[in-house]
Formats: structure tokens, C-alpha cells, sequence
């Protein structure tokens, strides 16, 4: 398998791989329903959505183009782009001209959210900045670039209960250097 496991999925679901599709929805269904979640805002029309989102993957899983993008990023995007389509579809999203130029929230961050963020991407750096290297390799590994702790066990040729134990004692640090 190449290191984007998820488009070797998407290359056998378009050959009809039903052992794959189902492997496929193993792995991102969960994601994919927050993603709706976070659009929809109602669970039971997200999780309709995810199912509806699977049977477009399986009809379409053909398109998907490994050279354009990550696997997981495709799906993200077909859905949230259906999560769209299901508000747009909704009866009280019938607005007249300017009106829907009144409901639209203005998504540019204020100055003062501006200065917020640096300064806390500031104190995160700075947090990170306290651990040992390979341990602030392992976290930004697991929670920033979504690798498995297997996976992180076998790059900095550790045991798995070792790459646990750092990186529950690395987030316990952090937690601490934030908060003081």
C-alpha cells in the first residue's frame, strides 16, 4: 500500500472492491459524519447525508485522482459539498435578493480574532518548543498529519506502549505549559 491508504481504497471501490468499500467506510464514516454534523447541525439528517455521501463514493470512487489530492480529502469535500447542497435544498433557505446578502455571517476574522490566533499559534510554538524533539515529532505525527501510533512506533523504532506513553505524556505537558 502506498502512504495514502486511503486512495488504494478508492482505486478498488472503483474496480467494485465491496471488501474495500467496506474497509473504506470503516475508516472515514466517522469523519465524515462530524463534517456533516458540523454543516447540518442535526445527527439524524448528518447520518442520512454520510449514507448518501458512500453510495455517490461508490458510484463514483472512478474519479478520484491520487495526482490531485489525498483520498481523505476527497471525501471530505464530496461531503461537505453534499452537507451544502442539503441546506441549499431546504425550504427556509428561499431568500429574495439582498436579503440572503443579509444572513450571510462575513467569514473574515476580525482584527482582534487576528491578533488572538497568532498569539496563541505563539504560545503553542512555544509549547512545543518544550518537549524533546522526537516527542513533538510524534504528537504533530498523530494529531496534526493523522498517523496511526503503529505507525509512529515504527518511525522512531519504539514499542507501540512506548509511542502511547509518549504521547500521553507529551499532551500532559503541553495541557501544563498552556494553561500556565
Amino acid at each position: 500500500m502506498s502512504e495514502d491508504a486511503i486512495s488504494d481504497l478508492l482505486v478498488r471501490v472503483a474496480a467494485q472492491d465491496r471488501a474495500a468499500f467496506a474497509v473504506l467506510y470503516s475508516a472515514t464514516a466517522a469523519k465524515l459524519m462530524g463534517v456533516s454534523f458540523r454543516i447540518l447541525g442535526n445527527r439524524a439528517e448528518a447520518e442520512e447525508a454520510v449514507q448518501e455521501v458512500f453510495t455517490r463514493v461508490w458510484l463514483r470512487a472512478g474519479r478520484f485522482d491520487a495526482s490531485k489530492g489525498r483520498g481523505m480529502t476527497w471525501l471530505i469535500s464530496i461531503a461537505r459539498n453534499h452537507a451544502i447542497d442539503r441546506i441549499r435544498a431546504r425550504p427556509d433557505a428561499q431568500f429574495d435578493g439582498d436579503d440572503a446578502l443579509m444572513t450571510v455571517a462575513d467569514p473574515t476574522p476580525t482584527a482582534e480574532a487576528t491578533l488572538s490566533a497568532k498569539g496563541d499559534a505563539r504560545r503553542i510554538a512555544d509549547c512545543f518548543d518544550t518537549l524533546e524533539p522526537d516527542r513533538a515529532a510524534a504528537v504533530k505525527g498523530a494529531y496534526l498529519n493523522g498517523l496511526s501510533y503503529q505507525d509512529l512506533a515504527a518511525r522512531f523504532s519504539v514499542p507501540l506502549n512506548t509511542m502511547r506513553t509518549w504521547l500521553r505524556r507529551s499532551l500532559l505537558s503541553l495541557k501544563d505549559c498552556l494553561e500556565s
